[in-house]
């Protein structure tokens, strides 16, 4: 096995803001899940805490720096979500259909972002999927409250006007709820 190097194979990028008891997370930024960075940055803007894990390499990145989601315990993350009450997981996934797959323990919040989506037109699938994100370790249930959100973007919405609609629809409903 080879040992993967920051700045070379991967790269990470944190933004705290002090203001803000919500961070925006890509764990499979830059080239591992394609978009997922720029949706994360897009979301975070200058009103939320953003972490970025980034595939730097040319090639093979989802097969040499995926983690899942529950494995992933890179310690500037978990510093920055330790203090988090809102921890929302930005990630990519395979599929025809522009859908939106929630995840994570907090239910509430769940349901507020799939109201959201519902009044947006975005299509939005909350239970009996495969990306439930209900481990315990993984990385959305790892802050102050011990559950987060994992949202999930297909291939084909990553991208489009649909991606946009997503991203505006996630803002307003954190922005209501981000006050410290």
């Amino acid at each position: 096995t080879s040992v993967e190097s920051r700045g070379k194979d991967f790269d990470i990028f944190l933004s705290k803001s002090i203001e803000s008891n919500t961070a925006i997370l890509a764990i499979h930024g830059g080239a591992i899940e394609r978009g997922t960075s720029q949706i994360a940055r897009s979301i975070a803007a200058n009103d939320f805490n953003l972490y970025l894990f980034e595939g730097l390499k040319s090639s093979l990145n989802y097969e040499t720096l995926h983690l899942s989601s529950h494995l992933f315990d890179e310690p500037e993350c978990l510093s920055l979500i330790s203090t988090i009450e809102n921890v929302v997981t930005i990630h990519g996934c395979n599929g025809k259909e522009e859908i939106v797959y929630l995840g994570g323990l907090n239910e509430s919040l769940k349901e507020e972002l799939a109201k959201q989506f519902n009044d947006e037109g975005i299509t939005v699938i909350t239970q009996g999927h495969k990306y439930p994100g209900i481990h315990p370790d993984n990385i959305c249930n790892r802050g102050l409250t011990k559950q987060g959100v994992q949202i999930e973007l297909t291939d084909t919405l990553r991208g489009t006007a649909a991606e946009e609609k997503v991203v505006k629809a996630i803002r307003k409903v954190l922005l209501k709820l981000d006050i410290k």
